[in-house]
């Protein structure tokens, strides 16, 4: 006999007015495994077949997904598999950071399509937002160029920068970028692009592109710890991105340090001592070089002494936040990930174990404590993209979710 593998997939409903939760399901079922039959489907996600044949027929019609030749299993009928088709839907993603902004463009599956940056100019947001918009629009072109369809299946903009949000800044604090978060983006870029847009801030984009089409891939709780210029941590917990009541959840890197020698002063945010930002003022380099993360990894294989003095503070610091939010947020693993040269990444991840004894510690375990994700200068851009389509076809009603009874599939 067959051995019958495990689906990964939600539970849809079959109760009337839940098509567009049932479609939603059925493109997730999709994503994480791959391709499917309608038997399967319906056996993953607890529809009946006939639910499952009309979902599939429409999404068909609908062009986001397609059969693919049919396959025998032993003596029974042939089976037909379906996939997402990548044309089905695309989207652009924006990150704006202190120096520099992206933008990248990607297909229903995340597969990434365009992508630019720019400097951003002097003059604030004012003249940045014109700068941006010019790159927004030389993206689209070179996805027009690329995926005709395009044009008429973009979904959205989904917006990274850093956080937190709403809350009082000095103007000329390097870390909050009070001056973007007091302009009206969403409304400029809104009208500038006639998309949809939303934001978030820069670690959950790097947790929603992890979640896509990295580690967190089909991971239902996932914490991805974001280091960046500054430090953060993105959210997965039951699937989807917790965001918080202002979109300020995982800013760790406000919580308040603590010196090694114990002492309550000299505390400081966790991101001015493990962050991008800092270890390039350790080692006197502009945030702003073009050549930043190669400047960083040619000193981090030097075996410089600052960089091992900064790598051995991050990871004394980390090794006590890992085991705080593994304890809080039980969590399946913890990704590191962000914008950070890979070498930088590596030598963090060898000096951040053994880690702290916590409630992860078990003896059977699906997923390691810890491991590494994105480590790119791109990551956030490629979460940024995929929030639109997360948002437009990702299952989001769990008030209508069944409960499945213990030990089934």
């Amino acid at each position: 006999m067959n051995e019958i593998r495990p689906i990964r997939a939600k539970s849809g409903t079959n109760q009337e007015g839940a098509s567009a939760h049932n479609r939603r399901v059925m493109i997730d079922a999709l994503r994480l495994n791959g391709h499917l039959s309608r038997a399967d489907l319906a056996r993953a996600t607890a529809l009946t077949k006939q639910a499952v044949s009309n979902i599939i027929e429409e999404l068909e019609n609908d062009g986001l997904v397609a059969s693919l030749a049919a396959v025998r299993k032993g003596r029974g009928q042939p089976s037909t598999p379906y996939r997402l088709v990548p044309e089905g839907a695309f989207a652009i993603g924006l990150q704006i950071d202190r120096h520099v902004t992206r933008t990248v463009a990607v297909d229903l599956i995340g597969t990434v399509l365009a992508r630019n940056e720019v400097i951003l100019p002097a003059g604030g947001p004012e003249t940045g937002v014109e700068a941006i918009l010019t790159l927004i629009d030389e993206t689209r072109q070179e996805l027009s160029a690329i995926a005709p369809q395009s044009r008429d299946r973009l979904v959205g903009l989904g917006v990274a920068m850093p956080g937190p949000f709403g809350v009082d800044a000095d103007a000329d604090d390097p870390w909050m970028m009070a001056a973007w978060q007091s302009f009206p983006l969403l409304e400029r870029l809104a009208a500038g692009t006639g998309l949809d847009v939303r934001l978030q801030n820069d670690a959950a984009a790097a947790a929603t592109a992890e979640k896509m089409v990295g580690a967190a891939h089909g991971v239902d709780h996932a914490l991805c710890v974001y280091l960046g210029y500054g430090l953060g941590a993105g959210l997965i917990l039951n699937g989807e991105l917790y965001r918080g009541a202002h979109g300020n959840a995982g800013e760790i890197g406000m919580i308040l340090s603590r010196p090694r020698g114990g002492a309550d002063d000299g505390r400081a945010p966790l991101e001015h001592r493990i962050s991008i930002a800092s270890l390039c003022k350790i080692l006197e380099i502009d945030p702003a070089d073009g050549d930043l993360y190669g400047r960083i990894d040619a000193v981090a294989h030097s075996k410089d002494r600052r960089v091992a003095a900064w790598i051995a503070d991050a990871a004394f610091e980390l090794r006590a936040t890992i085991q705080l939010l593994e304890t809080v947020f039980d969590p399946q693993t913890i990704i590191l990930c962000g914008g950070m040269p890979s070498g930088l990444a590596r030598l963090l991840m060898d000096a951040l174990h053994p880690l702290l004894p916590s409630i992860a510690e078990r003896r059977q375990r699906s997923a390691p404590r810890l491991q590494l994700g994105f480590t790119d200068p791109w990551a956030v851009a490629i979460g940024a993209a995929a929030e639109p389509i997360s948002r437009t076809f990702d299952p989001r009603f769990s008030a209508i979710l069944k409960t499945r009874a213990a030990g089934s599939p």
